[in-house]
């Protein structure tokens, strides 16, 4: 469900569910996790979750074990999406004190408002790639404004025809929707890179492999997801690419995924996660 349909109790129900989960110590494995599959371009191995085909069904079966380890705690509780087409502001509802929280403030970044500040002592931050205990964002990111995606550039993307390429990583040569959805090589004086700029724009701790930490990711990337679900929608006949294991002789052989082969740690295809209607449903408005 799009965030701003949420009840205020469905909002108080998910936020009480991220944060028991929390305090179970059972969120730092998603942070830990996302952190130890960001593998990029440039290091030796197998690559994922990012930078590589495997991007969307990697993100739906990370999607999947939280809603379940969420629904444990209440089964009523759902991942919403945030579309940063529609709400684009940092006065959106999506940031109020009730919800995800508002900016993080000038001197630090720390987040002092809502459910997820350090100060009412419910979001300790311990697996980041800097010292701070407390969420940061920097909403916008003043210093060098960027802005959000708009609904024409992700129907550009929506509209490539290809799931992914070779080399199935983010040099500038690789075209296909998977590429142009994560968005790592368009500059941002160009745009039309989506998935990176989102990042960029909350800023803080959703920057880089921790990115979790900052509970708005869950939101990002369930609107990821249905954007993959629309892009299937509209290319019925274009699959996921690598459709089978590359040979020995490719210089991506041993880094890339096909359909068929199992995604670490869960050993799930990505040919498993191709249909999310097994699973879940999107109420689109």
């Amino acid at each position: 469900m799009n965030q701003r349909n949420l009840t205020s109790r469905q909002r108080a129900q998910f936020v009480e569910a991220v944060l028991e989960l929390k305090r179970t110590g059972r969120y730092e494995k998603y942070v830990t996790l996302h952190a130890e599959y960001f593998a990029s371009d440039g290091e030796s191995g197998l690559r994922i979750a990012h930078m590589a085909p495997t991007f969307f069904p990697w993100h739906r079966q990370f999607l999947l074990a939280f809603e379940r380890d969420l629904r444990r705690l209440d089964p009523d509780v759902t991942i919403p999406y945030w579309d940063w087409t529609r709400d684009r502001s940092p006065n959106s509802a999506l940031w109020a004190a009730d919800f995800m929280g508002g900016n993080g403030r000038d001197s630090d970044g720390q987040v002092m408002t809502g459910p997820f500040a350090y100060g009412y002592g419910n979001w300790p931050v311990t697996h980041g790639v800097t010292r701070e205990r407390y969420l940061t964002r920097n909403l916008g990111r003043p210093y060098q404004p960027v802005a959000l995606p708009t609904k024409a550039e992700l129907d550009d993307a929506l509209a490539i025809p290809v799931y992914d390429a070779a080399p199935w990583n983010s040099a500038p040569g690789t075209r296909g929707f998977r590429n142009r959805i994560e968005g790592w090589t368009v500059s941002e004086a160009k745009g039309g890179y989506l998935h990176n700029r989102v990042h960029q724009w909350v800023g803080g701790h959703m920057i880089g492999g921790s990115s979790p930490n900052d509970p708005v990711f869950w939101l990002h990337h369930a609107f990821i997801d249905l954007v993959w679900v629309r892009w299937q929608r509209l290319h019925p006949a274009s699959g996921y690419l690598p459709d089978r294991a590359l040979g020995r002789r490719d210089p991506e052989h041993g880094r890339v995924i096909s359909a068929d082969e199992p995604m670490p740690p869960w050993d799930t295809r990505p040919s498993e996660m191709f249909d999310h209607r097994p699973f879940y449903t999107y109420e689109e408005n």
